[in-house]
């Protein structure tokens, strides 16, 4: 198994740093050994020149009998072997070495009988050269490294800062604020030369003002729809109870009330999309509170309690998201129907053929219903919207044993503890 590497790895910061770091390193041991090479060839090349030129004089002197100078003689000790071998085949050639461990330059040629007259130059300060110049070749290449990684890093940190700003603006335009914008210096001014981070954040704010206008318009558009159907709504409804008593007439009684609860759903989109609900909140027991939604809708929903509770909220909307899963659970589920009251978290499940992928996965959609179910879509879409002015999470799941799961879990900051449970009951 492969080791995982840490998270801030994957960042852009980093990868750019390591990136920078890898090519500093990478030219200063390029530009290091070039350096090293030329100045070494040079300093070698110079003590070579001066060895056999002196190895020269100590020849003439040998072969006239003179006396040889200090740090000449034949086969004198330290001389390495291997220069040795080239002076007794009749060959000049010289070698660094050592002698009494400071550097020296040797420099050998042939002298008679077998032996080898050589010369040694004192090549310490060569050495020192070359030393003291490798080490200034690594501090300088570790200053301009460190430099330029810090310079590096600023100039990536002020472009992945920038990147940053704009993902989150994004994020918040995802979760529904469409005010948000990047507000880019170099986007707003179209004189002024634009990098490509400059071009996102800028598409990014063309994206959202044209997303906002939309549905803007969507939104005044479904409330103006609904606001003009109450009026003719309400005078065909009192009509429609004028008809003589039959079957025909509980049928447009019962046709004009679902295109008035329609109506009235429409308008209450159009608010939840608006975002002008205000929160009155107050102290609600939760059991109470469910068994009050279970008995006004009317249906044989079981109420259960495994930890009772009272959270801070606002009683008419958690009323209405509740009353919308019960709802939906009798209306697209199968029995029985059971509300769970585990303190903050209610559960409303039912034993039907579960909620379309789409929904679980991307949540309730208005208007979008599958499999020949009846219905708008609305109930759903209401109970998220309410849920979400609540503070509160809903989520929607399908049972491994079958049948829908609808959970919604209520700020845990309002939530109070009350001893003991009652006894799981049904509802009416």
């Amino acid at each position: 198994m492969r080791p995982r590497l840490p998270d801030w790895t994957a960042t852009l910061t980093w990868k750019a740093t390591a990136f920078i770091a890898v090519m500093c390193c990478g030219l200063a041991a390029l530009l290091g050994v070039l350096v090293h090479v030329s100045v070494t060839d040079q300093t070698v090349g110079e003590a070579r020149a001066r060895a056999l030129d002196r190895l020269t004089d100590v020849t003439a002197a040998y072969q006239a009998g003179d006396r040889l100078p200090p740090g000449a003689g034949v086969d004198p000790p330290g001389l390495p072997a291997r220069l040795r071998e080239l002076a007794v085949a009749g060959r000049r050639a010289s070698m660094v070495g050592d002698h009494d461990t400071h550097p020296t330059m040797w420099a050998a040629g042939p002298a008679d009988r077998g032996r080898a007259l050589a010369v040694r130059y004192d090549y310490a300060q060569g050495a020192h050269t070359i030393d003291a110049l490798d080490r200034a070749i690594v501090w300088s290449s570790a200053l301009a490294i460190g430099a330029t990684l810090l310079v590096g890093a600023f100039a990536v940190t002020r472009v992945t800062r920038r990147l940053h700003a704009t993902a989150r603006v994004a994020r918040r335009i995802s979760a529904g604020d469409l005010d948000a914008r990047v507000g880019d210096r170099r986007a707003q001014n179209p004189r002024r030369a634009q990098d490509e981070v400059a071009a996102v954040a800028g598409a990014l704010d063309t994206m959202a003002s044209s997303l906002q206008r939309k549905l803007l318009s969507e939104q005044r558009f479904t409330a103006d729809v609904a606001h003009e159907l109450r009026t003719p709504l309400t005078g065909l409804h009192a009509a429609a109870e004028l008809l003589p008593p039959g079957r025909p007439t509980e049928l447009v009684l019962d046709r004009v009330a679902a295109l008035r609860a329609l109506t009235e759903d429409l308008l209450e989109i159009s608010r939840l999309d608006a975002r002008r609900e205000r929160l009155e909140l107050d102290s609600e027991p939760l059991v109470p509170l469910a068994e009050r939604v279970v008995r006004a809708s009317g249906t044989d929903t079981e109420v259960r309690v495994v930890r009772a509770s009272r959270v801070e909220t606002d009683r008419r909307r958690l009323e209405r998201v509740l009353g919308n899963l019960v709802a939906n659970a009798h209306k697209h589920g199968a029995g029985p129907v059971v509300m769970t009251v585990d303190g903050p978290v209610v559960t409303v499940r039912d034993h039907g053929p579960g909620y379309p992928d789409y929904l679980v996965e991307h949540g309730p959609q208005r208007f979008r219903t599958e499999g020949g179910a009846k219905g708008h879509g609305l109930g759903l879409t209401i109970a998220a919207g309410q849920a979400e002015v609540l503070g509160a999470r809903l989520e929607f799941a399908n049972d491994v044993g079958g049948g829908a799961v609808a959970r919604l879990t209520l700020p845990q900051e309002g939530v109070e503890g009350v001893e003991g449970a009652s006894v799981p009951e049904g509802g009416a």
